[in-house]
């Protein structure tokens, strides 16, 4: 693959503090590698920023390998950047062109309020985790991995709603900042498996209050969660939920 080297403009999204209102500020970086990622180009422009004196950018990051679902930046308007199925830490600098101007900013949510310029505050999804995503086991060594069959289909199901990272990609890519495919894919991990039988009501009907309580939207089934989501979540597990949450409100008593 070629390597070439760009200049690009960022208009980049400041906030002192969450009391404080942020604005857009214009920068420029030169001799940016195509092959560079994202979050590598925000060191770059960082590190220029501080030899000027000036404060740098805060942003999220961890593990900068797609795992943590820290990295969480709006570019250009999209989650995540422009490319599908991908972080903003796995997204490269060949996703764009020599003199093109590049608008970050934080994700927009009343339930995700800005710490300060890009990082925003998501501990609403720990909540909702604390609500009610855990199972009941007993303590002692560890049971061998083939003590409980579990059927192929309900396995694989669950296996891809645990890809699930939290990184709130898809509140922030919906209108109503709902955060239904994050709590459907959490529900539906536990809900597919019979490890998740003993909490399997109380922890649909918890976590769905808990997610109310802390101000997301309502879903209206657009799709713009699982098109945006970095690890293609489906929308069939909206629907799982939404099954778990009226078998659960209709036997929770009885």
């Amino acid at each position: 693959m070629e390597h070439y080297s760009m200049n690009l403009n960022l208009k980049v999204w400041r906030q002192k503090n969450n009391s404080e209102k942020g604005g857009f500020k214009m920068y420029r970086v030169e001799n940016i590698s195509s092959e560079m990622s994202f979050l590598e180009m925000f060191d770059v422009l960082n590190e220029q920023l501080v030899h000027g004196g000036e404060e740098p950018i805060a942003f999220d990051h961890d593990c900068r390998e797609g795992i943590c679902g820290t990295c969480s930046m709006y570019i250009n308007g999209k989650p995540h950047g422009p490319w599908q199925a991908n972080t903003t830490c796995q997204l490269h600098m060949r996703a764009f062109k020599d003199g093109d101007t590049i608008v970050v900013e934080p994700w927009r949510a009343g339930a995700f309020p800005v710490i300060k310029d890009l990082m925003v505050d998501r501990s609403a999804f720990d909540r909702i985790i604390q609500a009610g995503g855990y199972i009941s086991v007993n303590t002692g060594n560890a049971v061998d991995g083939n003590a409980i069959p579990i059927a192929k289909d309900k396995a694989d199901a669950s296996f891809a709603a645990a890809m699930c990272i939290g990184c709130g990609a898809c509140v922030a890519a919906c209108k109503n900042s709902s955060a239904m495919l994050f709590l459907s894919a959490k529900v539906s991990h536990l809900a597919l498996l019979p490890q998740g039988e003993p909490e399997r009501k109380s922890r649909v009907l918890d976590m769905v209050a808990q997610m109310d309580k802390e101000g997301f939207g309502a879903c209206t089934n657009t799709g713009a969660c699982e098109a945006t989501c970095p690890k293609e979540i489906s929308l069939s597990n909206i629907a799982r939920l939404n099954q778990e949450y009226l078998v659960a409100s209709l036997t929770a008593n009885k």
